[in-house]
């Protein structure tokens, strides 16, 4: 078992580019909120994005971004996958934000998603319940990590998933919806990943295999937004009492320990 980990940790080590893509330096003090407003390059002005540069319990700095929507009555929790960084990736997420009108937290190393999820819960108010997990490649590790913390969780999205580093080395009673994006020509993660992954599913979301599809490209097809929109619209009509009705035992994230299996970067 020690070898499988370690071989499913070498192949999708998390690689950002180096030098980064962007960069986040201190703009003004923000006596709204009594702290210090930080600025991400390569991003047009936008009283809509907020950065954060957020303390780990590691003793890290992880950097955040918040893109908010005017009426977005659900936030995604988006956990990239490796060789990407924040700045590559921006033009997705104002796409995103436009067109499934949520809002995005964006986290930029894999291993820090716990201080962005409270990021979100202690900044912004936002419960489990108006919250979807997004996890793209090694990200769905983590993502998975943490919605095992979260019994009224809203849904997950895994995208490009990994099979052997979520299921079979972590199993993790699966009590929320689910919806599955897998490319059938994904040369990095096997086909069969994801159409395991949605049969472990318990709450499952028809889910979206793209003929044709790798393991990085799936954004580019028109199909990729029409069925994310349709998974959100699904999620905004689940009610608060029918999400709970779908509560396990699941204890809350402050009650769990860190499961190492998942924990792909340093330790």
């Amino acid at each position: 078992m020690g070898n499988v980990t370690s071989n499913v940790a070498a192949k999708f080590a998390f690689f950002p580019p180096d030098p980064p893509s962007y960069d986040v330096f201190k703009d003004e003090d923000d006596p709204r909120n009594g702290g210090t407003r930080f600025v991400f390059t390569g991003i047009t002005a936008d009283k809509n994005v907020d950065v954060h540069l957020l303390d780990t319990k590691g003793g890290n700095k992880v950097v955040a971004t918040f893109w908010k929507h005017p009426f977005g009555k659900l936030t995604l929790l988006y956990s990239h996958g490796n060789a990407a960084d924040l700045g590559q990736m921006k033009d997705l997420f104002i796409e995103l934000r436009a067109h499934l009108r949520v809002n995005i937290m964006r986290i930029s190393v894999v291993e820090d998603v716990e201080a962005v999820y409270n990021c979100l819960k202690n900044n912004y108010g936002i419960k489990q319940e108006d919250m979807i997990l997004y996890g793209q490649s090694v990200g769905s590790g983590p993502t998975l990590h943490l919605a095992s913390r979260l019994p009224r969780l809203r849904g997950v999205v895994l995208h490009s998933a990994i099979l052997s580093g979520i299921r079979v080395l972590y199993p993790v009673k699966m009590t929320f919806w689910f919806d599955i994006f897998k490319g059938t020509n994904d040369d990095i993660v096997d086909f069969s990943h994801g159409k395991r992954l949605w049969e472990l599913a318990k709450d499952k979301y028809h889910p979206l295999w793209v003929q044709g599809g790798g393991h990085s490209n799936l954004e580019s097809y028109p199909e990729y937004i029409r069925h994310l929109r349709k998974f959100i619209n699904a999620m905004e009509k689940l009610s608060s009492k029918q999400n709970n009705q779908r509560l396990s035992s699941v204890p809350s994230i402050r009650e769990v320990k860190h499961n190492r299996c998942l924990r792909f970067g340093r330790r």
